[in-house]
């Protein structure tokens, strides 16, 4: 289908469902923008999870502010999808760091943040520097258990530099929760190693594995990252004990390079460096050493000149068919 087609469907499935024009636009351009970087599992589909969770989510309310400094916040996510609320958050943050040249801002009470690259990218693009992570309900065992004790926790660093920046954003399980529910959706396997069922054996059944836990990402490393998101979350305010998909948390912090020099200087240097890891020797002749960021660039280019996006006849027709329910309720 075509960029705007997909655009215009997310964009009527969250009007479908209680937002506002510029909400649904907010929520669909950050789903598009996955779909046009090569996340299929964070754009339409992702969109038919949020449609799905909507039907039983509790009631939603204003976002808030709960506490504020010249160079903090701390929002009530007011049960708003993280689409919303991070949104808010990064703008709360840019605008204290251009006063304060640091700013850190914390929300609970939210679910569904999406790619923390997106938000990064309007910090970086703001000339800052960013960290952001983001934890919730348990979903994936810590290294050498099999119970479910940490979320995805995705955490990621955004550097502006002359070029494009370079932002690094990960989640520190095995495979992200948007992943397995899609596989779900089109019946396909996980790979061996992702998963555990209820009982604690591998699976490589996504179904089994919704019911179950999936694995933590780099073995104790990063079972200790995820712990760390995890506790960073609770910072923001997040209840660890928190029913799922009610209470994620959701931590931003934004840095001004001019704290310690020049901006211009530190973007010289971060194009520099950029230039100095592609030039590395690689292992492969025929795989160039990459710096994070840049090829999710390069896929969202292509599909932009392309004009349109593949997206499973499923997803489409379960949207259209959700859309259609609640016009009609």
């Amino acid at each position: 289908m075509s960029i705007e087609e997909a655009r215009q469907l997310a964009r009527d499935s969250m009007a479908a469902y209680g937002h506002t024009a510029e909400e649904a636009h907010t929520i669909a351009d950050h789903l598009i923008d996955s779909e046009l970087r090569g996340l299929e599992y964070g754009g339409l589909a992702r969109c038919l999870s949020i449609v799905e969770h909507l039907r039983t989510a509790p009631a939603r309310r204003p976002i808030s502010v709960l506490r504020d400094s010249p160079a903090s916040a701390h929002l009530d996510g007011g049960y708003q999808v993280g689409y919303l609320v991070a949104q808010r958050a990064t703008d709360i943050a840019i605008e204290k760091a251009k006063q304060t040249g640091v700013a850190i801002v914390g929300a609970s009470k939210t679910w569904y943040t999406g790619m923390f690259s997106y938000y990064l990218e309007r910090v970086t693009q703001a000339g800052f520097v960013g960290m952001a992570a983001g934890s919730g309900a348990p979903l994936v065992a810590p290294h050498g258990g099999t119970q479910r004790r940490f979320s995805t926790n995705p955490i990621a660093f955004g550097f502006p530099s002359t070029n494009a920046p370079v932002i690094w954003d990960i989640g520190t399980s095995s495979i992200m929760m948007a992943d397995v529910v899609l596989k779900d959706r089109l019946g396909e396997r996980l790979q061996e190693g992702q998963a555990f069922d209820q009982d604690g054996g591998p699976t490589m059944d996504p179904a089994a594995a919704l019911r179950g836990a999936i694995a933590v990402w780099g073995g104790h490393k990063g079972s200790g990252l995820a712990m760390s998101v995890q506790l960073l979350g609770m910072l923001a305010g997040q209840d660890n004990a928190a029913p799922r998909l009610t209470d994620c948390g959701f931590l931003l912090l934004v840095v001004d390079p001019q704290l310690f020099g020049s901006t211009q200087e530190f973007c010289e240097q971060v194009s520099t460096f950029a230039a100095e890891l592609r030039a590395t020797r690689p292992v492969d002749p025929a795989q160039p050493v990459r710096v994070p960021f840049e090829r999710s660039i390069e896929i969202r280019r292509r599909r932009m000149d392309a004009g349109h996006i593949d997206v499973p006849d499923l997803v489409v027709q379960a949207l259209q068919k959700a859309i259609a329910k609640a016009d009609g309720a």
